[in-house]
């Protein structure tokens, strides 16, 4: 994989902020990475401003994800810093994961979970499909993949239907569970739409990681997880276009 630019959303903690670590470190990096937040100034961001003042190839960018004037905004902001030139890939991060059962879930609570985790990355596909199909139009002769153009979702193992059964009760989190199905099916739907874009369109689950998100007892550490993820997208190729793939490369069933 060798994508000349990247966006990833949710870049404050976790994943989203090993991620931009990792991709420095890279024997052949970016030379843009465009690392979004919902508040670049805050404290919280203090990690990765400091990777932004030491790599010029970090552009940290304001996002909220579930506000389309904000995303729209980054998609202008973005746009200038590219110069004309396409964004190679977009990663839909940022996802959020209360507590939610059978008994305690409401609409509220699946709203605001879906607002995250399927209104987000719809949108962020939308708004950003002008670049990626540029960068597709800009290299013809290369395969469809990274290197090209392509659009990566993180779902999880949760969000499948045929592994619930073994699931749910050790994880019911159900907004959630069904947010990730919903995403799912939305990257199925961007694989068959983009396709004559050349755009690369595929889920991936990134293990049970500890984040803030996954907790302590996770059995993956952040740079455990973000290692497998991006050798996962140095070799996606047409085989792996609208399906979900663990941090190993395995195929995780709908």
């Amino acid at each position: 994989m060798a994508p000349q630019s990247i966006l990833i959303t949710g870049c404050n903690r976790g994943i989203g902020l090993e991620l931009v670590h990792q991709l420095l470190e890279q024997p052949n990096p970016p030379k843009q990475i465009f690392a979004t937040c919902r508040n670049p100034d805050s404290l919280q961001n203090k990690k990765l401003n400091d990777l932004a003042a030491k790599h010029s190839s970090v552009v940290v960018i304001k996002l909220e994800t579930t506000d389309d004037k904000s995303i729209k905004e980054a998609a202008l902001e973005v746009e200038k810093h590219l110069k004309g030139a396409g964004l190679n890939v977009l990663v839909n991060n940022a996802g959020i994961m209360p507590v939610s059962t059978l008994e305690s879930a409401d609409a509220e609570d699946l709203m605001r979970v879906y607002n995250t985790n399927v209104i987000g990355p719809l949108l962020l596909a939308k708004a950003f499909l002008p670049l990626l199909k540029k960068a597709a139009a800009e290299n013809p002769q290369k395969a469809i993949g990274c290197s090209k153009s392509a659009l990566i979702n993180i779902s999880t193992l949760l969000g499948s239907i045929e592994k619930t059964p073994e699931t749910f009760l050790l994880f019911p989190m159900l907004s959630y569970r069904c947010s990730k199905a919903a995403l799912n099916m939305l990257t199925q739907c961007q694989s068959v739409g983009y396709k004559e874009y050349d755009i690369l369109c595929t889920a991936i689950h990134p293990g049970w990681v500890q984040t803030d998100l996954g907790g302590p007892n996770a059995t993956l550490t952040v740079d455990q997880s973000v290692n497998g993820i991006i050798k996962v997208m140095d070799n996606l190729s047409q085989k792996h276009n609208g399906i979900v793939l663990d941090w190993e490369g395995n195929v995780v069933p709908w």
